[in-house]
């Protein structure tokens, strides 16, 4: 598994997505090249694999809520970030509140080894951390649990590729997010019942993160391959077609 321990636990910024075909993204992504390099996280392409265990209520609150737009809301996850070793009990994970005010996407989570992640989000029963600021995020998800009587929703898997800026753009990230597939049954981040295809595997997802205002050359790049903003959540995504739901933005299949 890849190396956790360093990791961010709590930050702000802005994210900025656009569904494209594969071949214009490679192409936009040789374009970078001269500007970002490989996330050190990730292997020398700066890829890796991320499954995201979504939890829910009974009447889809979060789903809901990105769907109406709303300025101020929250969901919950597990987050595991693969490399070549199995995931077990003892490998960690994230649990992270990701939460959205206004234009600003928020971001608090703890490290936990799997089997305490399960027994927090699952059982309601919350790991003894020594970290002031790690007790603080779980007593928050401690509360959104029995708040909103949470569950297991949705299991999103795909590949990324992650760059990131050099010290002439600090806190830029542009990630490349391919072979996306969820299920909504069996929903175990260790075992592997078969998923289905989240979008068409032609297509893949392009995220733009950064901590306060995109560069005048990324805006250039983007605007030169031809690239659209869509509102797309791949656990909404994931909820709208395991029910036969409209999509959130209409088509997002559009060039």
């Amino acid at each position: 598994m890849l190396n956790l321990s360093h990791a961010i636990r709590k930050f702000n910024r802005f994210e900025l997505k656009y569904l494209v075909p594969i071949k214009r993204a490679e192409r936009f992504k040789h374009d970078l090249d001269a500007y970002l390099v490989p996330d050190e996280h990730g292997d020398s392409r700066g890829s890796y694999s991320l499954s995201s265990l979504y939890y829910d209520g009974p009447d889809y609150r979060f789903y809901w809520e990105k769907v109406d737009g709303i300025k101020f809301r929250r969901k919950l996850r597990i987050r595991c970030y693969a490399a070549s070793d199995p995931l077990d009990e003892d490998t960690l994970v994230f649990v992270e509140i990701k939460q959205r005010v206004n234009r600003v996407t928020q971001k608090r989570r703890v490290l936990l080894p799997y089997r305490a992640a399960l027994k927090l989000c699952n059982d309601r029963c919350a790991p003894e951390v020594s970290d002031s600021q790690d007790e603080a995020v779980i007593d928050e998800i401690m509360g959104m649990l029995w708040q909103y009587n949470l569950r297991p929703a949705s299991l999103v898997n795909y590949t990324r590729q992650a760059l990131v800026g050099t010290d002439y753009d600090v806190g830029l990230r542009v990630t490349f997010d391919a072979a996306l597939t969820y299920r909504t049954n069996q929903l175990q981040l260790h075992e592997d019942h078969g998923s289905l295809l989240l979008l068409p595997p032609d297509w893949m997802v392009i995220e733009i993160k950064v901590n306060e205002r995109i560069p005048y050359w990324l805006t250039e790049l983007v605007a030169v391959h031809g690239l659209s903003l869509v509102r797309i959540s791949k656990y909404c995504r994931s909820i709208e077609l395991a029910q036969n739901l409209p999509m959130v933005a209409g088509s997002y299949l559009s060039t």
